[in-house]
């Protein structure tokens, strides 16, 4: 029901509120963050609105839509709140830490057989947590201690690097661990045979194109990498060396390809490296302290 005008579709976009109507939405890609959009303005709208997804996204906001009172619930069509007009219950929420600021850490460790770390506090919501999944199954050790009894479970990782493996990563995993895969291709560089990431276009209207951005930067670090207009195809065993490489302002691409930088066999400089401030400004603080150098 609101009114958004634009240039050609492009910004800035002015928009006039009006009163919602809730209705059905299906949406082209999944996005967690459209549907949280659109499930915040079904708060206003009269009636139900219904998200349908592609594939299932990270669900934070409907648990905390639930907890503070609203019928916000998954079902067989979709996801769909009915409002109730009513204030949102004040809660008490403790915030745990960011699961894919951790990922760089965990990709880390799996970088070589017998690195190891243990992240403490870190959010582990089930539709966060595909990331660990893959390292599993790239045959990285992984060990995860839970406490479900908060809205958002919470608890620690440890992550202990083994022999890897390559693996072929589709559409649906890479919904489920979007934000982590920058971090992903720089340990497929170190993985036995060759990974192939499909259907994940979205990482191209990113920050930056991820796909590009990383191919780039792997590439002039050694790695040899195919580049699709939906995903990249990696050969592992790669020897890494010394290189200057852009992170494009992109704070996700810096972390992982400091990540990458640390099987290099030299120095790897990272342009426009204080973007990580977007999301983590201590990274390479944390880095320095992690890596005693």
């Amino acid at each position: 029901g609101a009114r958004i005008e634009s240039r050609d579709g492009r910004a800035p976009l002015t928009v006039t509120g009006a009163r919602l109507q809730g209705r059905r939405h299906v949406l082209a890609v999944a996005s967690a963050q459209v549907k949280s959009a659109l499930l915040l303005a079904g708060l206003s709208a009269s009636g139900p609105t219904t998200v349908v997804e592609p594939m299932p996204t990270r669900d934070h906001t409907e648990r905390l839509l639930r907890a503070m009172g609203t019928d916000v619930a998954a079902t067989a069509d979709g996801v769909v709140i009915r409002p109730s007009h009513q204030p949102l219950r004040p809660i008490d929420l403790l915030v745990p830490g960011d699961f894919s600021s951790a990922a760089f850490w965990m990709a880390a460790a799996a970088l070589r057989p017998g690195w190891s770390v243990t992240i403490r506090g870190v959010g582990l919501n089930p539709s966060r947590t595909a990331f660990l999944r893959l390292l599993q199954s790239m045959g990285t050790e992984i060990r995860v201690d839970a406490d479900e009894s908060g809205i958002e479970p919470a608890g620690s990782v440890t992550v202990t690097g083994r022999p890897l493996r390559a693996i072929t990563i589709g559409a649906a995993d890479v919904a489920a661990a979007i934000d982590e895969i920058p971090a992903l291709l720089s340990v497929a560089t170190q993985a036995a045979g060759t990974t192939v990431i499909e259907g994940a276009a979205e990482l191209r209207v990113k920050e930056s194109d991820r796909l590009a951005t990383m191919a780039e930067g792997l590439h002039r670090m050694g790695a040899v990498i195919d580049e699709r207009a939906d995903g990249v195809s990696i050969q592992g065993g790669a020897s890494l060396h010394s290189a200057t490489v852009e992170s494009q302002g992109d704070h996700r691409i810096a972390m992982a390809l400091a990540v990458a930088g640390l099987v290099a066999s030299g120095p790897t400089t990272i342009e426009d490296a204080d973007c990580v401030a977007v999301s983590y400004p201590d990274f390479f603080a944390d880095l320095q302290e992690l890596t005693h150098e």
